[in-house]
C-alpha cells in the first residue's frame, strides 16, 4: 500500500515548520517538497496539491482562500491553519474532543484548524454548554496569556532582538478593540448567543498558553460548585489522550502558562469555591494550539492512530 502524500503550503512559516518537524521523521507518509523559488508559483502549488492526498494551508487568510480554489480538485483533503474557514459551513471544525467532532473530522475533506485562544476557551466552555450547565446567553469573560511565538516570525524577531524596547519585557494586553479574530469561532462552536468579553495578553516567553474563563456559579443551571464543575469536565473528557482535566485545585496552586510547552496536549484546571469558578486551559500555542492539533486532525483524516507523531 502506498504512503499518503502530504504537502505543506507555507512550510516556511512558524506553523508550517512545526508541522514539518512533527512529520519529517514519520515513515508512514511521504512529504512533498516545493522548489523554494516556486513557493508562490500557483501552477507549481496546484500541481503538488493535485498529487497530494492531504494539504496543510499555513498561510495568511486571503492566501488560504485562494489556495482552497487551487485545491478544489475533488480528491485532495485540506487542513487550513488560518482563520479563513473556521466558521464556514462547508468546513469541519477540527477539535476532535468536542461532541461529534472526531467522526466529522475523520470523514471530512475540508477541515479548519482551531485558533490557539479559541482552543483554550472552547475546551472549557463548549462542554458546559453541551451538558446544559452554562446558559448560551451567559455574559462570559475570558483572558488568555500566550508566549510571543503565537505572533509569528515578525513578533518572534521583535522579542528576540538584542535591542528590544523595555515594553517587550512585560506582559502586554492587546486586542483592546474587542474584535479579536478568534471571537467568531469561540461563539459559533460553543453555541453561544454572543461572543465573550475577551482579553488576550502576550508576554516575554517563547511558547505556552493559559486561557482562563470565569463564572458566577449562581447563574449556572443547577448552581454547581467549582468542584462539581471539575467533576463534570472530567467526565466529559474521560478517556481522551490529548485533553485532560487535573484534580480540583483545592489549595489554590499557582498556574504557570508555559507548563506544557513542547507538548501537544491540553490540561484543564478548575479552581474556586461554592460561589465562583475559574477554569484554566494550559497548553502549547504551537502544539495543541496549532501544529499539534493539525497533525492530530491529519491522523484522523488519513486513518492513522489519532496521536501518532504527537508529544503527549
Amino acid at each position: 500500500m502506498s504512503k499518503p502524500k502530504i504537502f505543506i503550503d507555507g512550510q516556511e512559516g512558524t506553523t508550517g515548520l512545526q508541522i514539518y518537524d512533527r512529520l519529517a521523521a514519520r515513515e508512514d507518509i511521504q512529504l512533498l517538497a516545493i522548489d523554494p523559488d516556486k513557493r508562490k508559483d500557483e501552477e507549481e502549488r496546484r500541481k503538488l496539491m493535485d498529487e497530494a492526498d492531504l494539504v496543510f494551508f499555513c498561510l495568511p487568510d486571503d492566501a488560504a482562500r485562494k489556495a482552497a480554489e487551487l485545491a478544489d480538485n475533488g480528491h485532495t483533503k485540506v487542513i487550513d491553519a488560518s482563520t479563513a474557514h473556521r466558521v464556514s459551513p462547508n468546513w469541519v471544525y477540527g477539535f476532535p474532543e468536542l461532541h461529534g467532532q472526531r467522526m466529522a473530522v475523520a470523514q471530512a475533506r475540508w477541515v479548519a484548524n482551531p485558533g490557539c485562544h479559541a482552543t483554550g476557551f472552547l475546551s472549557s466552555v463548549a462542554p458546559l454548554v453541551r451538558v446544559n450547565i452554562l446558559p448560551p446567553d451567559y455574559p462570559l469573560t475570558c483572558f488568555s496569556l500566550t508566549g510571543y511565538s503565537g505572533g509569528g516570525k515578525k513578533m518572534i524577531a521583535q522579542y528576540e532582538a538584542a535591542d528590544k524596547p523595555d515594553e517587550l519585557f512585560s506582559p502586554r494586553v492587546y486586542g483592546t478593540a474587542l474584535q479579536h479574530k478568534h471571537l467568531p469561532e469561540m461563539a459559533a462552536v460553543a453555541g453561544l448567543d454572543r461572543p465573550p468579553l475577551f482579553c488576550p495578553v502576550v508576554d516575554d516567553y517563547y511558547k505556552g498558553m493559559a486561557t482562563t474563563v470565569m463564572f458566577h456559579n449562581r447563574y449556572l443551571k443547577g448552581q454547581p460548585t467549582a468542584k462539581e464543575i471539575c467533576y463534570i469536565l472530567s467526565a466529559y473528557y474521560a478517556g481522551e489522550k490529548a485533553v485532560k482535566v487535573a484534580p480540583f485545585n483545592e489549595s489554590g496552586e499557582i498556574l504557570a502558562a508555559n507548563t506544557f510547552a513542547g507538548t501537544d496536549k491540553l490540561e484543564l484546571t478548575v479552581s474556586g469555591n461554592h460561589d465562583q469558578t475559574i477554569v484554566t486551559a494550559r497548553f502549547d500555542n504551537l502544539g495543541k494550539g496549532a501544529s499539534g492539533a493539525a497533525v492530530q486532525n491529519m491522523n484522523l483524516m488519513l486513518g492513522f492512530e489519532e496521536t501518532a507523531g504527537l508529544a503527549l
